[in-house]
């Protein structure tokens, strides 16, 4: 059930309440999480946080917590599964649900006891109605025999016919509601994407409960910039609010203008004055020569202090290299931890070790992206677009998690459709594997849409992955929230794409 008045229908229900929180492994969970805590923290609110990565961990944790706890709030998971099914509560457990996942699984949208979707109101969410997906159950068929007792032996083969055409006609409209059933679930179910994020939603609850701070201003910097503005502009009283950065590649502008190693190496702040002032007119210079469009990219900035100030986009790279880090310090939840406290002003050592992550992660994904185009490895299979990272490439570790492999298949195929010169290649979808547990023979493998201005990033790999599953009988794990992202038995890999392309064909 949709929640019209987040204050009312949520908050001011689990405020005298433990709860238990469930937040997903993204940037969003995470500032979302950051300004949830914030007013519990003002209220006095009893609660336990609990990272889940995948819905493994999700029902783990809640098989743990259950006796408990009897209000769980899930942020960033839960929303496009059937939660009681998956879950099997008891009748006195509740659920707020604020996920940005799309779509949103029917049968928790129309659940009104236990299941409470916290949803922006304003979101186009295109639900089917209730008539055109459950029906009732229907009544027994066999009151006609009981009604005949006593009657003319006519009478009761006329009634008999009546009965039987009766149920016929029962059967044909049922096959026919059945089927348009099916049809309406997979134009609703058939493609994944994403609605408002979470941390807008908490963040408008903060907002409309009048404890909104300029620090849960900045837990939204992966929203809408445009909606954005006139919180800014109240908060600080400026009208110049957005800042524009150039999104380059300085290297390219570097051989250019024959610039200083030296002095490209440096931090902005150090470079000589001379190439401060005239670096931007440089770089505008060289975007159409090298055919760079859009160079400029509307986004935040934050200033700790004098010394340290951060653009919104880093903190989303840094964040995220946090929690993907390869490297082994304690416990599993120790990643997670260091992310979330990255967020805090108070912790600034831990953002610039995700800086650190994050330079060398871009690092590896510019010299990835290279060695694929250069040596031929993305191919065309038809309906999509097929590149496989072998055990041995370089920094192929990195690329054994979720958002890191999302982020390198993204700039893979934005460069591939730009070096190509097939113009049908330039529409296509991309399929990305890359070895994800050598001793278990696994592979991660995701599916991203085509890179196209009209795309509307509506992902229909989910379901595809799944059917190309179920019919070759591959073995596969679809444990993430995003459904474009899952887990592949290494030889089962041929079969499941030959199934996957012949699907999509």
């Amino acid at each position: 059930m949709f929640v019209s008045d987040c204050r009312r229908e949520f908050y001011d229900v689990i405020v005298t309440q433990r709860v238990l929180l469930l937040v997903a492994s993204d940037v969003d969970a995470l500032c979302a999480c950051k300004i949830l805590q914030a007013l519990f923290q003002c209220d006095h609110v009893q609660y336990t946080l609990v990272p889940v990565a995948g819905w493994q961990e999700l029902e783990t944790a809640f098989l743990e917590h259950k006796d408990q706890f009897k209000y769980f709030v899930l942020i960033n998971c839960g929303a496009n599964v059937d939660l009681l099914e998956i879950l099997q509560p008891e009748e006195d457990t509740f659920f707020f649900v604020c996920d940005s996942h799309r779509p949103i699984n029917v049968v928790n949208v129309y659940n009104d006891t236990q299941i409470k979707l916290l949803v922006k109101q304003d979101d186009d969410l295109d639900v089917p109605a209730y008539d055109d997906i459950f029906r009732d159950e229907e009544e027994e068929e066999e009151d006609s025999e009981e009604e005949s007792e006593g009657s003319e032996p006519s009478d009761k083969r006329r009634r008999f016919e009546e009965d039987v055409i009766e149920r016929t006609m029962r059967r044909r409209q049922r096959r026919e509601w059945e089927a348009r059933r099916r049809e309406i679930l997979f134009d609703y179910e058939q493609y994944e994407y994403h609605g408002t994020s979470s941390a807008m939603v908490m963040f408008d609850l903060a907002w409309m409960m009048s404890k909104d701070l300029n620090d849960m201003l900045w837990m939204k910097y992966v929203t809408d910039i445009g909606t954005l503005q006139r919180h800014v502009s109240r908060h600080n009283h400026r009208n110049e609010d957005e800042e524009n950065s150039l999104s380059i590649d300085c290297t390219r502008i570097a051989f250019e203008y024959d610039l200083p190693l030296k002095q490209v190496k440096q931090k902005f702040n150090s470079m000589d004055m001379s190439l401060k002032e005239n670096l931007r007119e440089m770089i505008e210079e060289s975007a159409n020569k090298f055919g760079m469009k859009d160079l400029r990219v509307q986004t935040f900035s934050i200033h700790f202090g004098f010394k340290n100030k951060f653009s919104a986009s880093d903190i989303v790279y840094a964040t995220t290299s946090l929690m993907e880090n390869i490297e082994k310090e304690g416990p599993e939840t120790t990643n997670f931890i260091k992310a979330l406290d990255s967020l805090s002003r108070g912790n600034l050592d831990k953002l610039h070790q995700g800086l650190d992550l994050a330079k060398k992660q871009l690092r590896a994904i510019q010299q990835t992206v290279a060695s694929c185009i250069c040596t031929n490895l993305v191919i065309s299979q038809g309906p999509f677009l097929y590149c496989c990272l072998m055990e041995g490439t370089p920094d192929v570790k990195l690329f054994s998690k979720p958002v890191s492999l999302c982020l390198l298949s993204k700039n893979l195929l934005k460069s591939f459709v730009c070096s190509t010169k097939n113009k049908r290649c330039k529409l296509l979808p991309l399929v990305m594997a890359a070895p994800m547990d050598v001793e278990q023979g696994t592979v991660i493998m995701v599916g991203i849409p085509p890179e196209t201005e009209s795309s509307d990033k509506k992902n229909f790999f989910g379901r595809a992955f799944e059917k190309a599953a179920d019919s070759t009988s591959s073995r596969t794990l679809h444990n993430h929230f995003d459904m474009s992202i899952i887990e592949l038995k290494t030889e089962d890999r041929s079969k499941f794409l030959d199934a996957l392309i012949s699907l999509l064909s």
